[in-house]
């Protein structure tokens, strides 16, 4: 009988690779021109339209170090949201549509929460006849996309926000990036824009999948952040990290941001080999929204006064894991979650 296999937490040579690549472009700008100039929007894109062709393992990555750098920008919903379910769920045909600006710097998204509901696995929105109507809230970047993914009721379609029937409008976020509330109304849809076979529960657990990977680089960039600072700001005399409060607070960042790097990476890997992830994705939903905002607030409080200049780096990872968290549904919804599969 063959070993069962194990997973390996360390990166491989490949995300390795991918890693230095977001690290080196970083080291120049911080922006979303400078990955797509960097080739960083290429890496997943297929080889047959001119990428690198990795995976959801290297995406992962790429996300975490994006997130480790407090960027924000249009790459968590273009690579988590739209490329990572395209590769999965679309045909090659529709990737080569889909896919084709990506490379170039082209805007994907996914329109998935509802009011009231985050990551619905049976949407309100309807879809009958080539016909899609509905509302969806929290479309980070709809403004600006080429194409959306979103999840209704008997299936997931790619539509253009410019789409007859689209209504786009703007909604303010923490983190200052661009949000959208998106109303279809009677909106055609051809064939070739469904993906056939895809469900909203697939779309769901890759895109959290996603935001996992991005909080554990915000969670783990913040706690960097935070320990550079207290070791060089001193006070009576002595470096802040000497004083055992302080310390005990540093260590409470340090337990979320290493339990949400082992769910984060433990989801990635049993969505790769196909293996059944659901309980490891209802954990890391939870945990992210309970741990990281917390854990965010410490930092925020260990850095005094200069945490909340917007002129230095900590509000962008700050703000940033509230809006994952509002995106997710909260704590309590996503308990609730955990719950449900325990019953």
């Amino acid at each position: 009988m063959a070993a069962e296999a194990t997973m390996d937490f360390d990166l491989t040579a490949t995300q390795q690779a991918v890693a230095d690549v977001v690290t080196s472009v970083f080291e120049r700008e911080l922006s979303w021109e400078a990955l797509v100039n960097g080739g960083v929007t290429a890496l997943p894109v297929p080889e047959r339209l001119g990428g690198d062709g990795v995976g959801l393992p290297e995406v992962a990555t790429v996300l975490t170090e994006i997130g480790r750098h407090g960027a924000i920008t249009p790459a968590l919903a273009t690579l988590g949201f739209g490329v990572v379910p395209l590769l999965d769920l679309a045909s090659e045909d529709q990737q080569d549509r889909f896919l084709a600006g990506v490379a170039k710097g082209g805007v994907l998204t996914a329109a998935l929460n509802e009011p009231g509901a985050a990551l619905p696995d049976r949407p309100s929105t309807t879809f009958a006849g080539g016909r899609l109507s509905g509302t969806k809230v929290g479309v980070g970047y709809a403004g600006q996309a080429d194409w959306m993914i979103v999840t209704a009721d008997s299936a997931v379609v790619v539509v253009s926000p410019k789409a007859g029937g689209v209504e786009v409008v703007q909604t303010p976020t923490s983190n200052d990036s661009d949000e959208y509330t998106v109303t279809f109304t009677d909106v055609a849809v051809e064939d070739a824009d469904v993906l056939a076979g895809a469900t909203a529960q697939r779309v769901n657990q890759l895109v959290l999948a996603s935001i996992g990977a991005y909080a554990d680089g915000l969670v783990a960039g913040a706690l960097r952040l935070t320990a550079d600072y207290v070791a060089n700001r001193k006070q009576f005399g002595k470096p802040l990290s000497t004083f055992q409060t302080v310390a005990a607070q540093l260590a409470e960042v340090y337990i979320a941001s290493r339990t949400i790097d082992l769910v984060a990476k433990s989801v990635v890997w049993r969505l790769s080999e196909g293996r059944d992830a659901d309980d490891d994705l209802d954990v890391l939903g939870y945990w992210v929204t309970s741990q990281a905002p917390p854990v965010m607030q410490l930092c925020h409080h260990l850095h005094g006064g200069m945490g909340m200049d917007i002129t230095y780096p900590m509000h962008r990872y700050y703000s940033t894991i509230k809006d994952l968290t509002r995106l997710l549904g909260g704590p309590s919804h996503r308990l609730d979650l955990v719950g449900a599969q325990c019953s």
